[in-house]
């Protein structure tokens, strides 16, 4: 949905000028390049609403104290292969990408290991942190809820209470990994606003207004609507059991949640590796991975199908493109971050 640019951007001149501005608003150095980069992967990998897109909120939520600058998240608890982290409001890409690295470091010793994190900072597109662990060869999990957030009801209710919920999966196979991103939500809060700001409907009834009735229109959000949940009024129970699920599996793992009543801008984050090693064997489990990855690409599309894909493909290919030919931002990202680079100093690619 929406507009490209027709212009086209050398990935690393974007990441240097993300970094360059992260680091001028005042982010420690590997802080500001971990924000830079998961933004920028998000991009190219097509995930539009949830990369540089989310820059300027960033930036400002810097400025305004809401995401802390420098420091480390406080170690809750760690017993090796369970650990849980005091996010301290860092920026969310930096302690996501943090935990995949070290549950990928104890899944080694332990065979699998869990992160569970409160009090992050938003953490943006969850497929962009899937390939720190498949890159390896393990299997990898990422939950996130936002307890401050309320833009779903629960099913047969019509009062927001909790978030979209996404959980994202890594699946190693002996060619590209499957890279699965889906919230419990038929659409995002983020695509929401955007289709507000450009003036457009949704081309399907994804929202329900303050009565609970279907709606096509994002405004509603901002008159008590909500997002329906996966199902939709038909199957919604579906969506709602994966959102509870969320909700436990983050807030409640990390000890930190909704009946806190937290204020502003926070994620609970839960990351789970494991090395197939410790389990079946890596050989087995990738012979078990390849084989149905092959019967879905091999399998007869239904008309008006070219052929059969798997989740991350479409994602993979774009960022293939995009390192090779550049890559084309949505239409109003750059003029968003204009004042912003103003203000920090740093210069306009």
């Amino acid at each position: 949905m929406g507009e490209t640019s027709d212009i086209r951007y050398a990935p690393d001149r974007l990441r240097q000028f993300a970094r360059a501005l992260f680091a001028a608003a005042g982010l420690e150095e590997e802080k500001a390049a971990a924000v830079a980069h998961y933004l920028l992967e998000a991009d190219l990998m097509g995930h539009t609403t949830h990369g540089l897109a989310l820059a300027g909120w960033y930036l400002q939520s810097i400025a305004d104290g809401v995401m802390k600058r420098e420091g480390l998240p406080e170690v809750v608890s760690d017993r090796g292969p369970a650990i849980a982290w005091q996010g301290q409001r860092l920026p969310g890409a930096w302690l996501t990408s943090e935990a995949v690295k070290l549950a990928c470091e104890r899944a080694a010793t332990y065979g699998t290991a869990t992160i569970a994190i409160a009090d992050s900072h938003h953490i943006g597109c969850l497929a962009a942190y899937l390939t720190i662990a498949t890159d390896r060869g393990y299997m990898v999990s990422i939950a996130s809820s936002s307890p401050s957030g309320a833009q779903v009801a629960p099913f047969g209710g019509r009062k927001g209470i909790y978030t979209p919920n996404p959980v994202a999966h890594g699946i190693p196979t002996p060619g590209d990994p499957i890279l699965i991103d889906i919230s419990a939500s038929i659409t995002t809060v983020n695509m929401a606003q955007r289709l507000v700001r450009e003036g457009r409907q949704y081309d399907h009834e994804w929202l329900m207004d303050e009565n609970g009735e279907p709606s096509r229109d994002p405004r509603v959000i901002e008159r008590g609507g909500t997002l329906m949940p996966v199902g939709g009024l038909d199957h919604g129970q579906k969506g709602y059991g994966m959102a509870l699920h969320v909700e436990a599996f983050t807030q409640g793992l990390s000890g930190l949640g909704r009946v806190d009543g937290l204020k502003g801008t926070n994620a609970a984050v839960t990351v789970q590796v494991f090395d197939p090693d410790a389990f079946g064997g890596r050989h087995a489990f990738l012979r078990q991975t390849g084989w149905l990855a092959d019967e879905c690409r091999s399998n007869p599309p239904r008309p008006g199908v070219a052929r059969v894909r798997l989740p991350g493909e479409n994602g993979l290919a774009r960022k293939r493109s995009a390192l090779a030919d550049g890559v084309a931002l949505h239409s109003n990202i750059m003029a968003s971050l204009a004042s912003h680079a103003e203000r920090l100093g740093v210069a306009m690619p």
